[in-house]
């Protein structure tokens, strides 16, 4: 300790942390040890510690601190947190987990239980902030997710995660509530200002991208009235590049392949394909020999699976995050204090996804599929995962889709503090969290390459980086790959289709959500007995509003007619492709795309009007929301009242010669929610549905001293979750021909329930140094599946007038929805160690290291399938059974360095898969950082850091037995190279 640096200056809270420390903390593991304290107490009114070991002793002082089980992760110090991503910081508390979009952190499962199932609060204040990601991440968040992306993190200076629950703490959470804590200017004394730059440099984009932050604040002399501005911006461009499938198939529905000539298929029951002679289709087949008959024969076994869209791919991401808050303090007298915050965060992307992939084996006839595709020749592996094919009358697409993203989150939150006397107190606060994401743009645009002969795909040498052989030059200009369009008539009627023909296609789908908290509660608390019994009550109200739209062209097959301009000017070409992966020789690293501004141009795609027919232009682009079967069931709203109340006691006191804490406490709520949606009647009928429930929460935290360093903990409580929005959305289709059926969401669910137990054991045997030990279980009462029952109409909520007028309600539907079926148990263990190596000689004792390890363990059973009894047992949605976490750190006062390794284990996302598939999900990933930094002097350091140093792959599969790509990409290692000023 006598070593360290007295240059900084401490914020109060840490040293107010360090100091309870230094009092409370007797080692008794060492004689070394004990020595050192002892000198460290000697020098407390001198010593100021800063860094990493300054956030370790500040996060592990609140830890200890709270009667509830909680992890903290603190700001090393001003606008200088951990990790430039708050999902990567969280990643570092024992049993969070984190799922990445574009290679950087967007939300977390805690303990099993993914985004869903976990509530945020920002400065108090429950917010939600969702934008758009990739399709193999999710796409646009419409779900009770928050991503946790939107925001720098150089916004805040500290994180908590609550694992227990307490009967004051907002309920809706089954696996933990977040704190993300802004600072505030009475958090430092006088003025202060810092001000940091870094240049980010992406070894895969080959870019150079700036990140900025600043934050100044100043109180006046008697400490009244304080005022802070901060704000973060960063550039982020990077290129996500590998290979994709979307899904494996095996057949069953494709309906697009054919055998050789002659041949008949060997079982007709999984293809369609039994004629389709070369006559008819004007596509050259192979002879009917034995070595094509069987070839054909493995093609079609119901037990193989193939890729639906091979493809090799570029997503090119160009994103901008703006951050800026606001704090003003007022205390106007020594028992009241106002406290105002505002957070404004803008996080602006552009994306483009190009690939170069083969679409025959995804689609059937009715689908605008054709029955061309043939077997050359096939080998499928034992587990029927296929190995290698080639085929002829395949059509190969180059797709080229372009987003423009926007999120804008904006949360003004206003608590009061009052002391009414030295026992009673009372806190109140209210506040707006209002999230906009928008998707304004989302254009696909192809050029295609019809019946190509000789397509081939072999798996055999790398099962997620395949050999592709493409039979022409993907690069030529206007050569395979070109705009395939519907000629334009002058007489008659305008065809909007050629038959067997895939035509180039346009599409445009932009879409939005809202998502808006507006909270206002009140909180008192009674000092019965000072130090030892204090009595708590409040009143919450909270009002969740939840919308999203998408619009689609009216036109869904996408018609475009030929180009009147020569192909070449309307494309462009795709070039480098594959630095960041080790390719199979012979994988085209060019290729010719769309050029969407020359094709928006030439076609006016972005008018909005009706331009069919002969001298009408290319197509029918007017777009269409309710209307279109398509776009209807994004077309939705959700909105909660959730009124409620608790009564809590926290009490203190020495039991048995033990020191015993906590709070025990029951908390009701009432949750009103109206849902609307829409059906497919008269071209989408408007639903509106009311549904109340209520909950009662009874919680307990307990915590005694065993030992003056070692605290054992206990928690139990009843907890509840809301269903998930899509759920929720009452529209869907209803037919009233034929068999009388529905499918649609659920309003009327109730919500996830479950009882939670936590036994942890926790020992701060020095200063910043602790082991921990904790046990938890959640018996869930309550969860969601979509099942298939048959009830009569009148008893499905919906409204009558959506039946034909001779319909009385009574007949009897099959319902295909959303229902509660009964859950399962959920049980594991954290593993947590934090020890600096202050016991070692010379430089050794500025080493230290931190450890954990969570095991979970959760069985839920899934049915496979509406229509039957078959059911499936597996681990529940996003839930990694084994996580860790190791990081090895220096700090010297002068010099600091860190290395982290995050790792996950494998993980599901579906059950059961799509496509006959039992399971899809996400393998699992190791993550590599690294952090470095010098003091030149006491207001200036300069930084180095690394991030994704092993260019971890974003690995996605289906099926347990086949381990079949789905997603194989990487977004390449990040350089921070920065400075940092304090005034």
């Amino acid at each position: 300790m006598s070593q360290r640096r007295r240059d900084f200056r401490l914020r109060p809270t840490h040293l107010a942390a360090a100091l309870v420390a230094s009092a409370a903390v007797a080692p008794t593991w060492a004689q070394t040890a004990q020595a050192d304290a002892a000198a460290d107490a000697a020098k407390l009114d001198t010593v100021v510690v800063t860094g990493i070991r300054a956030s370790l002793e500040s996060a592990l002082n609140a830890k200890k601190r709270d009667r509830g089980i909680v992890d903290v992760v603190k700001s090393e110090d001003i606008a200088k947190f951990p990790d430039t991503n708050l999902a990567e910081s969280l990643q570092r508390v024992p049993g969070v987990v984190i799922d990445r979009d574009a290679g950087e952190g967007r939300n977390i499962t805690v303990r099993g239980l993914g985004a869903d199932f976990t509530r945020v609060r920002i400065n108090g204040i429950e917010a939600l902030a969702t934008t758009g990601g990739t399709d193999s991440s999710g796409g646009a968040n419409r779900s009770r997710g928050f991503d946790f992306n939107v925001f720098a993190a150089e916004l805040f200076n500290s994180l908590t995660v609550r694992k227990s629950n307490s009967a004051d703490v907002d309920e809706g959470s089954l696996g933990a509530t977040v704190d993300l804590q802004a600072a505030r200017p009475f958090d430092f004394k006088g003025f202060t200002a810092t001000v940091s730059a870094k240049a980010r440099y992406n070894d895969l984009a080959q870019k150079t991208d700036p990140r900025i932050a600043f934050l100044v604040t100043d109180t006046n002399a008697d400490r009244t009235v304080g005022i802070l501005f901060s704000g973060a911006y960063s550039k982020r461009r990077v290129f996500e590049e590998g290979f994709s499938t979307v899904r494996w198939d095996n057949g069953a529905s494709s309906g697009g392949w054919c055998a050789p000539q002659g041949v008949t298929p060997a079982n007709p029951t999984t293809s369609t394909a039994t004629t389709c002679g070369p006559a008819a289709q004007g596509v050259a087949r192979l002879p009917g020999t034995a070595d094509n008959i069987a070839a054909y024969n493995l093609a079609s076994n119901a037990a193989n699976f193939h890729p639906r869209l091979p493809r090799y791919g570029r997503l090119t991401h160009d994103q901008d995050r703006l951050g800026l808050t606001a704090a003003l303090q007022w205390r106007p007298s020594n028992a009241t204090l106002v406290s105002l915050d505002v957070m404004h965060s803008v996080l602006s992307a552009t994306r483009q996804e190009d690939f170069l992939s083969a679409i025959s084996f995804s689609r059937n006839a009715g689908q605008g599929g054709k029955p061309q595709t043939s077997v050359v020749s096939t080998a499928y592996d034992a587990n029927g995962a296929l190995l290698y094919g080639v085929y002829n009358g395949v059509d190969i697409r180059a797709e080229s889709r372009f987003d423009e993203l926007n999120t804008t989150f904006t949360q003004p939150a206003l608590t009061v503090q009052h002391d009414f006397s030295d026992t009673l107190r009372l806190t109140t606060k209210l506040g707006r969290a209002q999230s906009k994401f928008r998707n304004p743009v989302q254009t696909t645009t192809t050029l295609d390459a019809l019946n190509v002969n000789g397509y081939g795909i072999d798996f055999r040498g790398n099962d997620r980086l395949p050999v592709i052989t493409y039979p022409f030059d993907p690069t030529q200009v206007g050569g395979a790959l070109t705009l395939v369009g519907v000629p334009r008539v002058t007489t008659g009627t305008q065809p909007t289709t050629v038959p067997n023909t895939t035509t180039s296609e346009i599409r445009i789908r932009p879409q939005g959500a809202n998502n808006t908290n507006d909270v206002a509660q009140a909180d008192l608390n009674w000092d019965i007995v000072p130090e030892r019994l204090s009595l708590r009550t409040g009143l919450n109200w909270k009002r969740y509003s939840f919308d999203t739209y998408e619009f689609r062209r009216v036109n869904q097959n996408d018609t475009i007619f030929a180009p009147s301009t020569s192909v070449g000017s309307l494309t462009t070409t795709l070039t480098g492709f594959g630095k960041g992966l080790d390719l199979p020789a012979g994988t085209p690293t060019s290729w010719v795309i769309p050029n969407l501004s020359a094709i928006a141009a030439a076609y006016d795609i972005y008018c909005n009007c009706l331009k069919s027919g002969p001298a009408g232009g290319p197509g029918d682009f007017t777009l269409s929301s309710t209307t279109n079967g398509n776009a209807r069931g994004n077309n939705r709203s959700v909105q909660e009242t959730d009124t409620g109340g608790y009564l809590m006691a926290d009490f203190s006191d020495t039991l048995f010669g033990l020191r015993v804490n906590g709070n025990a406490g029951v908390r009701y709520v009432k949750t009103e929610q109206l849902a609307k949606g829409y059906q497919a009647t008269a071209g989408g009928t408007e639903v509106n549905t009311v549904n109340t429930y209520t909950d009662v929460l009874p919680s307990l935290n307990l915590s005694a001293n065993v030992m003056p360093d070692v605290i054992v903990r206990f928690a139990a409580s009843k907890a509840m979750a809301r269903p998930q929005l899509g759920n929720l959305n009452p529209g869907g289709t209803i037919s009233t021909t034929g068999t009388l059926s529905v499918t649609s969401g659920n309003p009327y669910l109730k919500p996830f329930r479950a009882k939670t137990y936590d036994l942890s054991a926790e020992w701060y045997h020095s200063r910043s140094g602790f082991v921990g030990l904790g046990l938890f279980q959640k018996n869930i009462d309550t969860y969601i599946q979509s099942l298939r029952t048959n009830i009569a109409f009148k008893d499905t909520g919906l409204p009558l007038s959506l039946l034909p007028s001779n319909f009385t309600g009574d007949e009897v539907f099959q319902v295909t929805t959303p229902i509660n079926t009964p859950g399962g148990k959920l049980t594991g263990f954290e593993v947590n160690l934090q020890q600096p190596f202050t016991f070692l000689p010379g430089w050794g004792k500025n080493l230290g290291v931190l450890l954990n390890y969570t095991k979970v363990k959760s069985k839920i059973t899934y049915l496979v399938s509406p229509t039957s009894n078959a059911t499936i047992v597996d681990d529940l949605l996003n839930m990694s059974p084994t996580s860790a976490n190791a990081t090895l750190y220096y700090d010297d006062g002068t010099f600091s360095a860190r290395v982290s390794l995050s790792k996950r284990s494998t993980f599901l996302t579906r059950v059961p898969g799509q496509n006959n598939n039992d399971v899809e999900g996400k393998v699992g990933s190791s993550n590599v950082d690294l952090s470095l930094s010098y003091k030149v002097n006491k207001n200036l350091d300069v930084t180095l850091e690394g991030v994704n140093l092993t260019n971890e792959a974003n690995d996605q599969f289906i099926s347990r037995a086949r381990n079949s790509s789905v997603v194989y990409h990487v977004t390449g290692r990040e350089v921070l190279l920065g400075a940092r000023y304090k005034f």
